[in-house]
C-alpha cells in the first residue's frame, strides 16, 4: 500500500483495495503469505462508525506511519487486517497521518525508513528478517528519534517460531517485553490504571475497566525499571483462570498490559489487547490507540520515565517539562558516570567526548567507536535507565566535515544537543547542518574564562533557527557579574542547557554551597524559567550535600508544578 485510501471511494471499494494490498495483487510487491482475516462488510461498518472524529493533538507536520504485518511460520492473528483497516481510516479521517502497509523487509533500508516518522509492527510473529544491515537500520531509526509501536504478537517478533526462541535481543529491549504466554482467547480481566492522568490513558476517565481478549503475560526484558506501565491486570479483581498456554505466572504479580518507553530519543509503545477483531471496532480502544500513534509519531507529548523511577519530585519535573542530568567528572568513564547517575535517582546524563567509554572500552566517546561498542553503550544506558541527552565536544570540531561527523554521531547516539563553541561566520551553515541531522547545538564560550553577555548572544543568533542556542552556567554568570534571572529572561528560548550550582559568596575562590544555601539565587532562577515556560536541559555536578541539594530541587519543582 503506497498511499492512504482515496477519499472518493466507498466502503466496498475500500475493502477491495485493502484486499489487493494484502495479497500482493495490483502492482504491489507484497508477498501473499499470512493475509489474516479480511473484515467483512458488517465489520467494516462497525470500524468506520467507531473511528474517532478528531485526533488529540495537531500534527507538527505531515506524518507517515509504516505498518509492517508480516508473519513467519505463523498464519497471522485474526485481527491484523482489522487493525490495518482501522488505523488507515483513523489517519485519513483525522488528518493526523497517512499509512503505508507492507510485508517487504526492504522497507527497512535506511533510505526507505527516512520517509516515515514511526513503524507499527502489527501483531507480528516469527523471525521477520535476519539481515543485520536492516536490523541496524531499524535500531538507528528508533534511537535517533523514530517511533515504534507493537501490539499483541509483536512481543514474539524476531523470534524463531514456534517456540519463541530469541533471535534479536535488542528488539525485545526496544519493544519492552517478550513472550506469548496467555490463557483463553476471550479471557475476562479487570484492568488497573497505573497512570490514570497520563495523556494516553485519559480516554478511560480515570477508572479501570473490564475487558475480554487474549492477554499475554510477558517476561524479560520487561521491567518497570525500563518502561512506563499505563495499565495492568488488577489481580485482586481478576480470576486469571483457564488453561495456561506457556508460563502465565510472575513472582512479582506484575502483569502489565500496555506501556511506553524511550529508547534513546525514540518513542516506543506496546499493548497486548489486539488479538480479537472486535478490539478494532471498540471506540474507546481506537481512541486509546490513536493517542498512542500520535505519541510514537512525535505529536502527542507523553512522559515515559520508567515506573520505578517515579517519585513526587520526578512527576513534578515531568509536569514542568524539566530534565535534570548529571555532568561528567574527570576522570570517570561514561559507564561509571551512568552508574553514579542511576545511584542518585537521575534519568538523564550529560557526557563529553573527552571521556573514555569504560575500562573495558578504553576509547573516547566519539565517532571512532564500532557498531558493537555503540551497542554496548545502548545496553548500558538501558540497564541503568539513563538517557544521554547532551554531549560536550572536546575539542570542538574544526570545519564543516568535522561538524557533520559530530552531528551524525550524536544522532546515532540518541543525543539531542551538542555543546561547543563555533565562529559567528559559520552559524548559517551550522544551522543547516543541525536541521539536516535533527540535533541542536548549544554554543559555549570559546575558551576558559570567556563569558559572553546574554545580549551579545541573542544578537549573534538573531535570524537563526532554534536549532542553535546557548549553554550557560549559573555560577559563571554570578562571578562575571551577570544576574541569572535577567540573563534567563533575555535568552528565553535560546537557553538550551543550564548548569546549576551555588556558591558561598560571589567572589572568586569561594567554595560551592548546597543548592539553595548559597548566593546564586537558584530559587529565583527556577521561578523565572517556569514563568517563561522554558524547558532547558538542567545539568548538575554533584554539589556539597548532594542528597540535600536534590531534595531542595524536588521541593522547588513540587511548588512550581502546583
Amino acid at each position: 500500500m503506497n498511499a492512504p485510501f482515496p477519499k472518493t471511494i466507498g466502503p466496498g471499494l475500500r475493502l477491495a483495495w485493502l484486499f489487493l494490498a494484502a495479497t500482493g495483487i495490483g502492482g504491489t510487491s507484497l508477498p501473499a503469505a499470512n493475509p489474516g482475516l479480511v473484515p467483512d462488510a458488517g465489520e467494516r461498518l462497525r470500524i468506520e462508525q467507531a473511528i474517532p472524529a478528531r485526533a488529540p493533538a495537531k500534527p507538527a507536520k505531515p506524518r507517515k506511519l509504516l505498518i509492517f504485518d508480516l508473519n513467519v511460520n505463523y498464519g497471522g492473528h485474526p485481527s491484523s487486517q482489522h487493525a490495518n483497516y482501522a488505523f488507515t481510516l483513523m489517519g485519513e479521517k483525522t488528518g493526523a497521518f497517512e499509512t503505508r502497509i507492507t510485508r517487504d523487509p526492504g522497507v527497512f533500508k535506511p533510505e526507505s525508513l527516512r520517509e516515515f516518522d514511526a513503524v507499527f509492527f502489527n501483531n507480528n510473529v516469527g523471525n521477520l528478517f535476519t539481515n543485520s544491515t536492516l536490523r541496524q537500520s531499524l535500531v538507528d531509526f528508533i534511537y535517533a528519534g523514530g517511533g515504534l509501536m507493537g501490539v499483541h504478537g509483536t512481543a514474539v517478533a524476531f523470534t524463531q517460531w514456534p517456540g519463541a526462541v530469541e533471535d534479536w535481543p535488542e528488539f525485545g529491549l526496544m519493544i519492552g517485553g517478550r513472550g506469548a504466554n496467555h490463557r483463553d482467547s476471550t479471557e475476562l480481566v479487570w484492568t488497573r490504571l497505573d497512570e490514570p492522568e497520563h495523556p494516553l490513558t485519559r480516554v478511560f476517565g480515570g477508572q479501570g475497566f473490564a475487558y475480554r481478549d487474549e492477554f499475554f503475560r510477558v517476561h524479560e526484558p520487561y521491567s518497570r525499571q525500563r518502561v512506563r506501565v499505563l495499565f495492568s491486570i488488577d489481580t485482586a479483581k481478576s480470576d486469571q483462570k483457564g488453561q495456561a498456554r506457556g508460563n502465565c505466572y510472575r513472582e512479582d504479580d506484575d502483569y502489565a498490559l500496555a506501556w511506553i518507553r524511550n529508547y534513546g530519543r525514540g518513542r516506543a509503545f506496546y499493548c497486548t489487547i489486539a488479538h480479537n477483531p472486535y478490539v478494532f471496532w471498540d471506540a474507546r480502544m481506537l481512541e486509546f490507540y490513536l493517542g498512542a500513534i500520535q505519541f510514537i509519531l512525535g505529536d502527542l507529548p507523553a512522559p515515559a520515565t520508567p515506573s520505578q523511577k517515579l517519585t513526587p519530585g520526578v512527576r513534578a519535573q515531568e509536569k514542568l517539562g524539566w530534565r535534570l542530568g548529571l555532568a561528567p567528572a574527570a576522570p570517570e568513564t561514561l559507564f561509571e558516570a551512568l552508574e553514579r547517575a542511576a545511584g542518585l535517582g537521575l534519568s538523564h546524563m550529560a557526557a563529553s567526548t573527552a571521556q573514555n567509554v569504560s575500562r573495558e572500552i578504553p576509547k573516547k566517546l566519539g565517532p571512532g567507536l564500532s557498531e558493537e561498542e555503540l551497542r554496548q553503550i545502548r545496553f548500558k544506558l538501558d540497564a541503568t535507565g539513563v538517557r544521554l541527552i547532551s554531549l560536550r565536544l572536546s575539542p570542538p570540531p574544526d570545519g564543516e566535515a568535522a561538524w557533520r561527523t559530530a552531528l551524525e554521531f550524536a544522532r546515532k547516539l540518541g543525543v539531542e544537543t551538542l555543546l561547543a563553541p563555533a565562529p559567528v561566520e559559520f552559524f548559517e551553515r551550522l544551522d543547516s547542518l543541525c536541521h539536516d541531522c535533527q540535533v541542536n547545538v548549544a554554543l559555549t564560550p570559546p575558551g576558559p574564562g570567556a563569558v559572553a553577555s546574554p545580549e551579545t548572544l541573542c544578537q549573534t543568533l538573531q535570524g537563526r533557527s532554534r536549532c542553535l542556542g546557548v549553554a550557560a552556567d549559573v555560577g559563571v554568570w554570578l562571578r562575571a557579574g551577570i544576574d541569572p534571572v535577567a540573563a534567563i529572561s533575555r535568552l528565553g528560548g535560546r537557553l538550551q542547557i543550564l548548569s546549576l550550582n551555588d556558591w558561598q559568596a560571589k567572589t572568586p575562590g569561594s567554595g560551592e554551597a548546597p543548592w539553595g544555601g548559597g548566593v546564586a539565587g537558584l530559587d529565583a532562577a527556577l521561578k523565572e524559567i517556569h514563568r517563561l515556560g522554558l524547558k532547558p536541559q538542567l545539568v548538575m555536578r554533584p554539589p556539597p550535600e548532594t542528597a540535600r541539594s536534590l531534595q531542595w530541587f524536588d521541593n522547588q519543582c513540587l511548588q512550581l508544578a502546583k
